[in-house]
């Protein structure tokens, strides 16, 4: 059983990118968080275009299949969350949380956001972390921006969104991959205030 005291709520947009999904969950799993996960209808055609794999749709299935990808079999606790089901305990106020983060977030998760447009759970969760003052952390990826994403962006960020775009750094010397997501997730949660990710800050010049 987590020691944490409130869920934390991870989104999952059909934005590219479901290894930042991965790697976040691979962390918080192992620092013993719980999580509260929803992925989109549109992440499901995602995972078959950028690993050809199935994700399943029942709840138990979708739990054991993260955990598989994130390699944390036992650690945290998962709970996974059709995408359809908008009475969940994530789509009320009422549930307690630590806040959101969606990784990655599409510009049509961000337009629907911006305009408080609630058509799925994912939405709606994120909509009542604005309604309730929660926090709310989005890392959007997409390249190049347009006009309309940045305007969408910008009346997020006035909301008090905190924004991560999916934009490495190399000063931490990485050498694969997985250190290059590894910097994006670990700027993630610092906007929430969790460090569980062994990365090398910046220390400054000596």
């Amino acid at each position: 059983m987590s020691h944490h005291t409130k869920p934390l709520i991870i989104g999952v947009s059909g934005a590219s990118g479901l290894i930042y999904a991965v790697r976040a969950l691979k962390y918080l799993l192992a620092a013993d968080y719980e999580i509260e996960l929803v992925a989109s209808k549109s992440s499901y055609m995602v995972w078959q275009a950028e690993q050809e794999i199935k994700m399943p749709a029942e709840p138990t299935q979708q739990e054991q299949f993260w955990r598989e990808q994130a390699g944390v079999a036992v650690a945290g606790k998962l709970r996974c969350h059709p995408w359809s089901d908008v009475g969940a305990n994530i789509a009320s106020g009422s549930f307690r949380t630590l806040g959101m983060i969606i990784i990655p977030c599409s510009m049509s998760t961000v337009a629907k956001l911006a305009v408080g447009l609630s058509s799925d759970l994912l939405e709606r969760a994120a909509d009542v972390q604005l309604k309730e003052g929660r926090r709310l952390v989005i890392v959007p990826r997409e390249t190049p921006f347009s006009l309309i994403h940045l305007r969408n962006l910008t009346t997020l960020a006035e909301t008090g969104v905190r924004i991560v775009p999916a934009i490495p750094a190399w000063y931490h010397n990485p050498q694969t991959i997985e250190d290059l997501v590894d910097f994006v997730v670990a700027r993630t949660l610092d906007q929430l205030e969790i460090d569980c990710i062994p990365i090398q800050r910046w220390q400054g010049h000596r």
